[in-house]
C-alpha cells in the first residue's frame, strides 16, 4: 500500500523512507529540498518537492496514499514555510491536507514541539512515534513495523 514521507529530507527522514522501500509497496517523499529529491528517485521514490507549509501541495502528493509519515521536525527546522509561522499550524494544515487525500493512517514521528498530536484528526488510525534520542536505524526500523501493522 501507498506511503508518503512528510518531511523526507530530514535526516531522520532518509533513514525512514529506506526502511520503507525494503519492504513491498509504494513509497512517496515530500521534501524541500531538490538535491535530496534527486537522490530519491534514485532509489525508486515517487517525489514531490515543495512547501511543507502548503497543504494543497501535500494533499496532491499525498492523494491515495494508504499512510503517512508525518516527520514533525520539517515544521520546525531550517527550511523555507510560506504559509504557515507557527509550527503547531504547519502540522494542522498537515491534518487536513492528509484528511482530504484520504490517508487511512497517520504514523507522527515527533517530540513535544510542536505536539504531534496535532496530527490526531487526519485519518481513523494514529501513532506517535517520540524519537528521544533513538539510533536512527531504530527509529526507521519502529516507523516501518508501524506501518506494516494490521491496525494501529
Amino acid at each position: 500500500m501507498p506511503v508518503i514521507v512528510i518531511g523526507a529530507d530530514t535526516p531522520g527522514g532518509i533513514d525512514i523512507v529506506r526502511s520503507l522501500l525494503a519492504r513491498d509497496g509504494e513509497v512517496r517523499a515530500f521534501v524541500s529540498d531538490p538535491d535530496v529529491g534527486a537522490d530519491l528517485k534514485k532509489l525508486g521514490v515517487k517525489v514531490a518537492i515543495g512547501d511543507v507549509s502548503d497543504g494543497s501541495h501535500i494533499e496532491a502528493a499525498a492523494l491515495a496514499a494508504f499512510s503517512a509519515v508525518a516527520i514533525t521536525e520539517a515544521a520546525t527546522d531550517g527550511r523555507e514555510r510560506s504559509f504557515a509561522e507557527a509550527p503547531r499550524d504547519v502540522l494542522v494544515m498537515w491534518a487536513e491536507a492528509l484528511a482530504n487525500a484520504g490517508v487511512r493512517r497517520v504514523i507522527a514521528v515527533g517530540s513535544t514541539e510542536p505536539d504531534p498530536a496535532a496530527l490526531r484528526t487526519a485519518a481513523p488510525e494514529f501513532a506517535i512515534v517520540d524519537p528521544g534520542n533513538a539510533d536512527p536505524t531504530d527509529l526507521a526500523r519502529r516507523v516501518a513495523t508501524l506501518d506494516e501493522a494490521t491496525s494501529l
